[in-house]
């Protein structure tokens, strides 16, 4: 067996994707919800980086340091926090330390985090350069334990890349339809992590949540999300009004087996792992939704 093979068996179908940047709990709270995550089944959770100062080999260290099982996912390691050689040093020391517990997400980020870096935004040749030095240090200095590396990736191009320099590609915020579209990209011997947000509840909180979104990308200046969308046959109209078949398609929403039915769609249509994101405004109210949650989600299978 293979390591792409190892780490779809190791992950299973189902995980979580929490919003730790943005919700910026304690290190307490933080490491409560982890723990709780790994007794109620859950096999592997990720997080990002988000705006919050957050360094996240240190968190991942922590996390694997204080969980017994649970696999560890950078949902993403930006590219602009670090340079790719010590990206990969990272990853080789907490895999080493955590052997099969670890998961190397990378990414580019956005426009306005290069600004903030004093850099050009250019996205897919920097992240090839990114990913050939991370290739390169692999290179010069093996990891004793082999770790899988996935790619923050929506677009064709990005598709394309991970297919070429990594073990596969980790979608963020894309309907229903961009799994089966990444899968034909990728091919079939590549992990297809896609993250997707449910929510125990109506359409109209759903539609609520996405607008919301929709205002911060917005805001920030985030494009390819929306343009991914409209790659997918999105129009003007269903962005600007929520429209019903937007919601369907970005939120699994209902109850818990109509979610868990969402998710192994999902599944049966080409992701290997999905990272269920539960919308909420609280990290108590997020980890009470995947307790509830879980009975269903444990029956979703490839």
């Amino acid at each position: 067996m293979n390591l792409i093979e190892e780490t779809r068996d190791l992950l299973g179908p189902v995980g979580v994707w929490l919003p730790l940047g943005m919700l910026k709990p304690s290190p307490e709270e933080e490491l409560k919800a982890l723990r709780r995550l790994e007794e109620l089944g859950y096999r592997t959770v990720w997080a990002g980086e988000g705006p919050a100062a957050r360094e996240l080999f240190a968190h991942s260290g922590v996390a694997l340091a204080s969980t017994e099982r649970v696999v560890i996912g950078t949902g993403i390691a930006n590219i602009w926090s670090r340079p790719g050689y010590t990206a990969q040093a990272g990853g080789r020391a907490l895999a080493h330390a955590f052997p099969g517990r670890f998961v190397l997400g990378v990414g580019i980020g956005h426009a306005f985090q290069a600004t903030k870096s004093g850099a050009d935004y250019r996205p897919l040749g920097q992240t090839r350069e990114y990913l050939e030095a991370m290739a390169a240090a692999e290179a010069e200095f093996p990891s004793p334990v082999p770790f899988p590396r996935v790619l923050a990736a929506v677009g064709p191009k990005m598709l394309e890349l991970a297919r070429e320099l990594t073990d596969g590609a980790h979608p963020f915020a894309q309907p229903f339809e961009h799994t089966p579209y990444a899968r034909e990209i990728v091919g079939p011997d590549k992990l297809l992590i896609p993250e997707h947000p449910v929510l125990l509840g109506g359409r109209e909180e759903a539609r609520a949540n996405i607008a919301k979104t929709i205002e911060l990308l917005k805001q920030y200046g985030i494009p390819h999300y929306i343009k991914g969308w409209k790659r997918l046959g999105y129009t003007d109209a269903d962005i600007d009004g929520v429209s019903d078949r937007l919601v369907d398609g970005l939120t699994a929403w209902g109850d818990e087996e109509k979610i868990a039915r969402r998710i192994k769609e999902l599944v049966d249509a080409g992701a290997d792992t999905v990272l269920v994101n539960p919308v909420g405004d609280s990290l108590d109210v997020i980890v009470d939704q995947l307790e509830r949650l879980a009975p269903a989600l444990a029956e979703v299978t490839r």
